[in-house]
């Protein structure tokens, strides 16, 4: 179980442009279209990509006059000082106050971590309780993963940020038992099946076996995620046109299905409709 009742989802790659902050306000938002609490953390103080699309989203609420489902969010900034040590304690106090502030809150906390290898990005993966990776659909972007063999695809050697994701489970288990869930998710997907997808495929769920993780069905690559981001919006909202910034279509139907499906591979606890059992 979860401390204080709350699960904590941490969407974690140390390489930029995964779509990391896509995938947690989605995850974020439909939990809350399910009835649950959720909060929303973004420890990435240099792009804060999730923090500005949650203000598109309370910016375009309130330009419409609609009610739109909001996670409470927080930013959590870096510490700057001359002492790396001082600012990791520093930045160690901001983040405990603010998961303690939301333990027994909320149902779900969603943290959004930055393309790079930082203390505020390795604080977040230890409180993880499920980890999700998004990858591109790609043999290039596997390499966050780990080395491959160019010629068989064999995965050679961990990477520094899967030995990070190591180091925070078998700490998480010594201190007090528990377990970090490392899902890892195909993102961008091409709707043309190729060699080169079955290939990277392969490669993931071999990876995974390595890894000792689980691979949820992945995202198709979708212009509407894109469009959606200036607006605040998610394939979750209200199918209106001026809300959403255009004429909702069929890849915006998928779309909702895809990030269903991933929720219920995620194995979250609890994560169900509770306006429907109710």
């Amino acid at each position: 179980m979860a401390q204080g009742g709350t699960h904590v989802i941490v969407v974690g790659n140390e390489k930029g442009g995964s779509g990391k902050s896509t995938t947690a306000l989605h995850l974020a938002v439909y939990l809350l279209h399910l009835g649950h609490r959720v909060a929303t953390i973004d420890v990435d103080s240099r792009q804060q990509t999730l923090t500005r699309y949650v203000r598109n989203r309370r910016a375009s609420a309130e330009a419409s006059g609609r009610d739109v489902l909001m996670p409470k969010h927080v930013h959590l900034p870096t510490a700057w000082g001359d002492s790396i040590r001082e600012n990791q304690q520093v930045e160690l106090g901001i983040f405990t106050r603010a998961m303690d502030g939301l333990r027994g809150q909320v149902d779900f906390v969603v943290i959004d971590t930055p393309g790079f290898d930082g203390n505020l990005a390795r604080l977040a993966h230890g409180a993880a309780d499920t980890l999700v990776t998004p990858i591109n659909d790609s043999m290039i972007d596997l390499d966050v993963l780990a080395r491959i063999d160019p010629k068989t695809g064999a995965p050679l050697e961990a990477s520094p940020y899967s030995r990070n994701v190591q180091k925070a489970r078998a700490e998480r288990q010594a201190e007090n038992g528990g377990a970090i869930d490392w899902v890892l998710v195909r993102n961008r997907i091409s709707n043309l099946g190729s060699h080169n997808a079955s290939r990277v495929q392969e490669t993931v769920e071999r990876l995974a076996e390595g890894l000792g993780c689980r691979v949820a069905d992945g995202i198709a690559d979708r212009v509407i995620f894109r469009s959606l981001f200036l607006t605040g919006m998610t394939v979750f909202d209200p199918l209106e046109a001026d809300l959403l910034g255009g004429a909702p279509t069929m890849s915006h139907i998928n779309a909702r299905h895809e990030y269903r499906s991933l929720v219920t591979a995620l194995r979250l606890p609890q994560a169900q409709d509770l306006r429907a059992s109710a």
